[in-house]
């Protein structure tokens, strides 16, 4: 440890800083950069519309003024219910530029946990597309908040009601396209709020600042080893972890996004061939369409087109697969609470020489810290020891930087149990090769990846407990060849309760809660309990796979 000097640092007795030296980083000076130096050029495609990054820019500062002159400010929550279009590219711009915070709200839920986002957010203003107008009108009567509603009327999008004060294109045009936006006072400050999937009953709702999501996204373009102008196409849905931080990498880089509203492999291979997209992201769930595909949906294209990957670990056969069809997989791994994709499985130059069988395994590890992430280990949770580097002994992984939340909102206690021991908790159990990669080997046992998105066991249970004839209820991962995992439920009927059919359980919990949520398959029978009276997971995780 170096010795501390008593006498005065040379270096920082008179070397502050100051407005020449010295801004807060944020990602919103990429779009600035990219007007200027990219500014004739098309950042965003939706369709028949097409966008320069002029134009965008512009359109973003007339967003941005727009939302400060119905009073909206630093520290206030804008909430978004979208799909991938540029109106939801532009909020990732125009509501930080306003001070205010991002709040892109998932499309799959249902109005209830709609409605305690909103609330638990105090969203001041909903952004919403009239695809989504049921849902939202639903959370909007059982919500206690009443933000200000404007439409997105894209007409892309599936009808639909209009429920807002505004139209979209009315709204920004209120805007000046000369506002004179600030940088955020402090890097530290909220860029966006996302939430988790309510893994242990309501989501969380996760913090990120403007350093991490700017060092997040130079962490994106370092680990993917991407060029200049790459051409995007928009598979993940911006409102996942800010679509990875990909709106920001795409203005950094001056590329060109092109937005898919509809995620199917016909679409995809569409404008692969069209636009020659070279990038674009995923969970295994996509590679797997695109694999699939019937031969009459797929386009042939000469080009390689990069595709990163995180969510569930895909399986090496569809990792091998997909390569043999002109796609490069690049496989990383992270949270909600790391800013999307926070690790990856960095290639080393002696894997080429091995079978594609082996590269294929290979490439579907965890891997290693984001060159922007300060450390990445997997520990026993309880001492805070490193497990040994043996590919063998399983621990916790757990990650420290720039690029971790900044914390739960308004949940002081779940914020100061993620960083015990000066480390986040992922929650996510693996293990340490030698070679310092790390691999997933199961995670936390309430926690169901399917199609990339989290599902909370808990919550089915809980569902499944309400039903008056069920007396008992567990609920697992089933391995599914499309969605990776998808829950399996299994229940203990009330003696002398109805016959009560598969069907009937599973509409009730498409009653009861989002239908992505609900299980696939249902087996009725006794639990298997220990003799203190708790179910054994482990045997029905077995039990799963049969059926």
């Amino acid at each position: 440890m170096n010795k501390k000097s008593d006498k005065n640092n040379i270096y920082e007795e008179s070397l502050e800083k100051q407005k020449a030296n010295y801004s807060p980083l944020t990602p919103l000076s990429f779009i600035s950069r990219a007007a200027k130096v990219y500014g004739d050029k098309t950042a965003v495609i939706h369709g028949d519309r097409e966008y320069t990054w002029l134009e965008t820019y512009n359109r973003s500062k007339k967003l941005a003024s727009a939302l400060n002159k119905i009073g909206i400010g630093e520290g206030d929550t804008v909430a978004f219910m979208g799909s991938n279009t540029p109106e939801l590219y532009e909020a990732h711009f125009g509501v930080p530029m306003s001070g205010a915070v991002l709040n892109a709200l998932n499309i799959r839920l249902d109005a209830k946990t709609i409605a305690y986002i909103l609330d638990h957010g105090e969203a001041k203003v909903l952004f919403t597309d009239r695809e989504f107008s049921k849902t939202i009108k639903d959370a909007l009567n059982i919500a206690s908040v009443k933000p200000t509603v404007i439409d997105v009327d894209d007409v892309l999008a599936p009808p639909g009601d209009l429920l807002g004060k505004y139209d979209y294109e009315a709204f920004i045009d209120t805007g000046a396209s000369d506002y004179n936006w600030a940088m955020p006072s402090d890097e530290w400050n909220a860029i966006s709020l996302n939430y988790t999937s309510g893994t242990t009953g309501n989501p969380k709702g996760v913090v990120y600042h403007h350093r991490g999501a700017y060092m997040n996204a130079i962490g994106d373009i370092l680990s993917w080893n991407m060029s200049q102008s790459p051409i995007y196409l928009w598979t993940l849905p911006m409102f996942h972890c800010n679509g990875w931080c990909f709106p920001w990498v795409i203005a950094a880089m001056g590329g060109t996004n092109i937005c898919l509203r509809n995620i199917n492999a016909k679409e995809i291979y569409e404008a692969i061939d069209l636009y020659r997209v070279d990038h674009m992201c995923g969970a295994p769930i996509v590679l797997g369409m695109i694999l699939n595909a019937p031969d009459d949906e797929k386009n042939s294209f000469s080009h390689i087109v990069k595709i990163m990957t995180a969510g569930a670990p895909p399986p090496a056969s569809i990792i091998q697969g997909m390569e043999s069809s002109g796609f490069n997989i690049t496989h990383t791994y992270g949270l909600t609470e790391t800013y999307g994709p926070s690790t990856v499985c960095a290639w080393r130059d002696e894997w080429s020489e091995q079978s594609i069988e082996e590269q294929a395994v290979l490439k579907a590890r965890q891997g290693v810290e984001y060159p922007v992430l300060e450390s990445l280990s997997v520990r026993n949770p309880e001492t805070m020891e490193p497990v040994p580097s043996d590919g063998l002994t399983m621990g916790e992984v757990m990650m420290r930087g720039n690029n971790v939340m900044k914390g739960y909102l308004k949940n002081n206690e779940a914020t100061e149990e993620a960083f015990t021991g000066g480390y986040f908790h992922s929650g996510d159990l693996g293990v340490m090769h030698p070679n310092g990669y790390i691999e997933l080997k199961d995670r936390s046992k309430d926690i169901i990846i399917s199609g990339g998105e989290n599902i909370s066991s808990i919550e089915i249970e809980n569902t499944l407990y309400s039903h008056p004839q069920i007396i008992g209820a567990a609920v697992v991962a089933k391995s599914d060849e499309k969605w990776g995992e998808t829950p399996c439920a299994f229940v203990e009927l009330r003696e002398g309760a109805a016959t009560i059919t598969e069907d009937e359980i599973i509409d009730y919990c498409r009653n009861n809660m989002a239908h992505f949520k609900c299980p696939k398959n249902v087996v009725f029978g006794p639990l298997p309990k220990t003799s203190t009276g708790k179910i054994q997971k482990f045997l029905l995780r077995k039990e799963a796979e049969k059926f």
